[in-house]
């Protein structure tokens, strides 16, 4: 029988995410050590992990489950708990941490809660830009930031495919990034031009912000994309995956509808979903 928190509200679960993250970015903000280092890797010796990253997914559980011990979570740096509630966070610590780690300010925290497996709330804080970006399942997609209140997102109006400014990221396994660096390059003529943040939360958010006409990726996980993919959708992005499917770590395309079919069918006839 599921627990009666189950029945929280997603204004709640946002709420509380956003909470969690405001409390994460400070510490990551503010507690970067001047020698950080790398603690570990992951699929490659260029795929790190510092010891922020862990840091900031532990106090983000922490948060969570002292308000709501029996959701579950599942974390880039190894939260997983199948939890009884109903309720999953997908957790994204820190998204850009070779960013991070070099001082770069593009990086984030990215927070989703799930309700039987759908995503209803998610928040994504970048403290180095001083702007959080938030949405709940049907209630539109909107971020605070260095100007007055908070402000509504809408994405770009549509522009033709070769005038569309698009983002995206490249893999840390050689072989893979180099089949992207060639799908990019047979992609940058038809385009106005690439760009690559180094956070695919952030692009995400760009994208809800007008500020993107279009963004993809393969390789990516589940706590990379939930909340962003969710506020570009509240801001009248289409996301999706390969045509006809769902995102997935084959492949993670959004973009502004007239953009979307185009750059999606490019990218499945330049195979770029495989090596």
């Amino acid at each position: 029988m599921r627990s009666p928190v189950s029945d929280a509200q997603p204004s709640d679960l946002l709420a509380l995410a956003r909470e969690a993250a405001r409390r994460a970015g400070d510490l990551l903000r503010d507690g970067r050590p001047a020698d950080l280092a790398v603690a570990a890797t992951k699929s490659s010796p260029i795929d790190v992990v510092t010891e922020m990253d862990i840091a900031a997914e532990k106090l983000i559980t922490d948060v969570i489950s002292g308000r709501r011990p029996q959701d579950g979570f599942l974390g880039e740096e190894g939260a997983a708990t199948e939890g009884t509630s109903g309720i999953r966070w997908v957790i994204d610590p820190l998204d850009g941490t070779v960013n991070y780690l070099y001082g770069l300010p593009t990086w984030s925290v990215s927070i989703a809660a799930e309700q039987d497996g759908e995503t209803v709330a998610g928040v994504v804080a970048a403290p180095m830009r001083g702007e959080t970006y938030h949405a709940v399942r049907g209630g539109g997609a909107w971020a605070t930031g260095p100007w007055e209140g908070e402000r509504r997102l809408t994405c770009r109006p549509t522009a033709p495919l070769d005038q569309a400014l698009v983002s995206t990221g490249f893999n840390y396994v050689s072989e893979v990034r180099a089949h992207q660096a060639e799908v990019a390059r047979r992609l940058i003529p038809l385009l106005r031009d690439i760009r690559r943040s180094g956070s695919a939360a952030i692009d995400l958010c760009d994208l809800a912000a007008g500020r993107l006409d279009g963004y993809y990726e393969r390789g990516l996980n589940a706590w990379d994309v939930a909340a962003g993919d969710l506020i570009a959708r509240e801001a009248g992005a289409v996301t999706g995956g390969r045509p006809g499917e769902r995102p997935s770590r084959e492949l993670t395309v959004a973009a502004t509808p007239g953009v979307f079919e185009p750059l999606q069918r490019l990218l499945e006839d330049f195979g770029a979903w495989h090596d």
